[in-house]
């Protein structure tokens, strides 16, 4: 392999940075929940947008439009995102997912880096 390929693979090692995906019944409730990530550096940016949804709840199959967003942030930051997601949401079963960065450009990894929190216990 040529190495300057490994070395470009190995700058874009991401395993401190993850993508967060949330869902809520509405957008300006995920808006203003985003907001709040943000301003206490728990995520760095998001993209929000509304999603048909599909899904099993007590015995038949509901259908609804929601909100979707799609936060990056640390790895180290998740379990604090997790706890005011449940905290907060208006849904008994929020939907939190998280999803590792595999690549990304080195600037936007640091983008991500240089706007949040290094880790949970920081303020």
């Amino acid at each position: 392999m040529n190495p300057q390929h490994t070395r470009a693979a190995q700058e874009l090692a991401l395993d401190d940075l993850c993508e967060v995906v949330i869902t809520a019944p509405d957008r300006t409730w995920l808006e203003e929940f985003a907001r709040l990530l943000i301003s206490d550096r728990l995520c760095a940016g998001t993209h929000i947008t509304q999603i048909h949804s599909l899904y099993p709840w007590e015995g038949s199959t509901q259908e609804a439009l929601e909100a979707r967003a799609a936060m990056r942030t640390r790895r180290s930051l998740v379990p604090e995102i997790l706890e005011l997601t449940l905290a907060r949401h208006p849904y008994q079963v929020p939907s939190l997912v998280v999803v590792p960065l595999i690549a990304a450009s080195p600037n936007y990894a640091d983008w991500i880096r240089d706007n949040t929190r290094a880790d949970s216990a920081a303020n």
